[in-house]
């Protein structure tokens, strides 16, 4: 530690620290542009100049290391001097239109002209102009003539996305910065750049000239949208969501936010929400009252019970519910007698049920500083943008980062090692790294696995793992909805436990480990899990959150199974599902109710509302309690959403303790060694497209704009491709089960030759089958 004085202040910080991050700790604050505590340094505005004793010269505080005895002074003459002339030379070529720059009243630039700059400007000649570029449909380029040119935004996409999208051309005053030449902006992580920003230069397009900050009300929130949690801050103007940005939480999100949890919000305000309950009548739709549609519902629920028995019933959820919600669901399931219930829709291998509680595995710290990660299964960069921004910077202090999966996507950062392998192979290759390991540590493999000869690559990830200190092995959304996810499990879980590594899940949503909590799944024995829901019709489904034809792993049998029902209650914050529905309930999305998600980490978030429901939409919380109520169920007098977190997580640190002493990743499943066989059959990966995972986001209009929200391809391999003499752009034809698609093919010279990538979750392949499995690909 070194010892220095920031105006007249004594403070210790460590030695190599810059004079900024001294003042910082002291909380004396110094101007700057370019400087950004997350993001390297640049010293390019020089606003931060200040004065050092015995130095000649006043020099930037952000580049300046300490030094034992150093006297530091930022608002002497010389310094102010120094920083008043900055700001003049900023000032040279901005141009004075803040009264319409959609920056106005949170701009940097402006808060410091105002302290540090003149009341008229000595420069008399002609200003320079930039012109306009697109970047995409989230961020607008229009006023470049604004940039002071502090690469905020191109060391962000370099440092933290991963991917140099913004770079400077051009010297001194005709420096600019742009995209690469007809490319827009497509990282997932994109808007953080709005963020960093300082001036009006890069703004948010879907805000753009809908209101002033002054304006809006801020409210603190959670995102739903996949398993990190990410803090929001939800801004609000006349009752109506306008924007969100992050809320800083260095255990969680950071100062981040990926797209998709930032700019999601447009869904909340689309013309297809609900707002009305709805009933069903000889094929005609009608509005009715809350009550009408309740008793109607209860009624229907008694009859099918009287008649059918309680089994005939059953309940489904999505892990985007909140805590409360998927509680009082599986209470009204269970209040009728029945115990069909779950909320796993895209899971297809149950065999862990009442044997582990999915979850990270340690804290989100944990993980960022890892030395060794071995991930399974996992389209990483979309799935998780933010763990996956946490991955790239250990592995840029030089941590190791391995991949076993069926697609080789750009993850944007140095991957070690890579076993790309069609799915039905994932548990071989596994098998191969457990074998390279026991043979590594000379230690007895498996039961089962004394045949199996390991790859090069299995020996390399194995050899991974058995050099680092602090490490991982991890199962990914694709590796829990594999049709061998508990074999999958067993095997990471031994080799885990073999290397010292940590085990865990990266969990597909803002509430999967909460979906466990609330106990939204049939009990061990009893009762029918997601998959089987479908698979054997039941006469009554309650639909919570879910669009099947979606959020399915099978979406043919799911949609075949509901048409047959009869009685489809879904309760919605959308219009849909009105060709197999009977009664259309309309509840309110995340930013309407309070609620509680249980993130990756296992970490409760609680939050409240932001506004208030739109039209006739209800908390879904509420409308359970109300139909449980007239069910004559006990247990349903709820007055607050606290109430019911706290009868299912407990209060306070026994909550806290409760949830830890639950969080379990660990299972007595023993490894079984699986014969890889090659009959070179067709096999299907499904990925689900990053802005098509919920219901809230597939309605988000920009995000729908954007290269990742594009209608989905049959990506092949270029060795299929050429077998069937197909090329990119050509239409083919998917067959998979009952179903059929047509697509538009692409080539993908990474994937196995045997695997054809077709994306779930989209209207277009909604008619195919399972996620996984065997398809049919001709050309069209």
């Amino acid at each position: 530690m070194v010892e220095i004085e920031i105006d007249g202040k004594k403070v210790e910080v460590q030695e190599g620290s810059m004079v900024m991050d001294a003042a910082n700790k002291i909380g004396t604050y110094i101007p700057h542009f370019c400087y950004h505590k997350k993001l390297s340094i640049a010293a390019n505005c020089r606003m931060c100049l200040v004065e050092v004793e015995k130095a000649p010269k006043a020099l930037p505080a952000c580049a300046t290391p300490v030094t034992a005895g150093m006297i530091v002074r930022t608002a002497s003459e010389k310094a102010t001097t120094a920083q008043k002339s900055v700001m003049e030379f900023l000032l040279i070529n901005h141009p004075l239109d803040c009264p319409i720059c959609d920056q106005g009243g949170e701009c940097q630039l402006q808060d410091l002209a105002v302290g540090y700059g003149k009341s008229s400007s000595r420069y008399e000649e002609e200003k320079r102009v930039v012109a306009p570029k697109d970047a995409g449909p989230l961020i607008s380029m229009q006023e470049m003539s604004r940039c002071i040119q502090c690469t905020r935004c191109v060391r962000f996409g370099q440092e933290i996305a991963g991917v140099m999208e913004f770079g400077m051309v051009g010297r001194g005053e005709h420096s600019e910065i742009t995209t690469f030449v007809g490319k827009t902006v497509n990282s997932e992580l994109s808007g953080n750049m709005i963020d960093l920003c300082p001036v009006g230069a890069l703004t948010s397009k879907p805000f753009r000239y809908s209101a002033r900050t002054w304006e809006l009300s801020r409210r603190k929130s959670v995102s739903p949208h996949d398993g990190l949690g990410a803090n929001l801050v939800v801004q609000v103007k006349s009752g109506k969501v306008m924007r969100v940005l992050p809320l800083e939480n260095n255990d969680v999100n950071e100062c981040w936010l990926s797209d998709k949890d930032r700019f999601a919000y447009e869904g909340l305000n689309s013309d297809e929400r609900l707002t009305k309950p709805m009933l069903k009548q000889d094929g005609k739709w009608q509005e009715v009252e809350w009550q009408t549609a309740l008793e109607y519902v209860a009624h229907g629920l008694r009859n099918i019970r009287h008649e059918h028995g309680a089994d005939a019933i059953a309940a489904v959820g999505t892990p985007y519910s909140t805590l409360e919600e998927l509680s009082l669901l599986q209470k009204v399931a269970r209040g009728l007698g029945s115990e069909n219930i779950d909320f796993r829709l895209r899971q297809s291998d149950f065999a862990l049920d009442g044997k582990v509680m999915p979850w990270l595995g340690m804290s989100i710290n944990e993980f960022a500083q890892l030395d060794r990660t071995f991930i399974i299964g996992s389209f990483l960069r979309k799935d998780h943008p933010l763990l996956s921004a946490r991955v790239r910077l250990g592995i840029k202090r030089g941590a190791k980062l391995s991949i076993l999966h069926a697609t080789d996507d750009d993850l944007l950062m140095p991957v070690a090692n890579k076993m790309i392998v069609a799915p039905s192979a994932w548990l071989s290759a596994l098998g191969q790294v457990a074998v390279a390991v026991a043979q590594a540590k000379s230690i007895a493999v498996p039961a089962g696995f004394e045949n199996v000869e390991a790859s090069a690559e299995a020996k390399q990830t194995a050899a991974s793992l058995l050099s680092g200190e602090s490490k991982a092995v991890l199962l990914g959304n694709a590796a829990a909805q594999h049709p061998q996810a508990s074999q999958l499990h067993a095997v990471a879980q031994w080799i885990a436990q073999q290397t010292g590594a940590k085990f865990g899940y990266l969990t597909e949503a803002g509430n999967t480990v909460g979906g466990y909590w609330a106990n939204a799944l049939p009990a061990a024995g009893k009762g029918r899990n997601a998959q089987q829901i479908f698979a054997q019709p039941h006469k009554a489904y309650v639909l919570l959150n879910a669009e099947p034809e979606l959020d399915s792993f099978d979406p043919q049998t799911a949609v075949a199974a509901l048409k047959q029902a009869e009685m489809v209650v879904t309760l919605s914050a959308y219009k849909h599902g009105a060709e197999y529905s009977d009664v259309l309930l309309p509840i309110a999305p995340f930013t309407e109710t309070s609620g509680t998600f249980v993130n990756c980490e296992g970490r409760a978030q609680s939050f409240n509302g932001t506004v208030r429901p739109m039209g006739d939409a209800r908390p879904a919380w509420k409308v359970l309690r109300v139909l449980g109520n007239l069910l004559g169920l006990p247990g349903f007098d709820y007055d607050t959403s606290e109430a019911i977190r706290d009868e299912v997580l407990g209060t306070g640190e026994v909550a806290a303790a409760n949830l830890a002493a639950r969080l379990n990743n660990i299972s007595d499943l023993q490894p079984q060694a699986v014969a890889q066989t090659a009959d070179g059959a067709l096999e299907r990966i499904a990925d689900v497209p990053i802005y098509f995972g919920d219901a809230v986001v597939r309605r988000a209009v920009s995000l729908q704009e954007t290269v990742d929200g594009q209608a989905p391809q049959a990506w092949l391999s270029a060795a299929l491709a050429a077998k069937l003499g197909i090329a990119a752009g050509d239409r083919v034809n998917l067959k998979q089960g009952q179903g059929a698609a047509a697509l538009a093919a692409a080539i993908d010279p990474a994937l196995p030759e045997n695997v054809v990538r077709v994306a779930a979750s989209h209207a277009s392949t909604a008619a195919l089958g399972a996620m996984f499995g065997s398809i049919v690909v001709e050309k069209a």
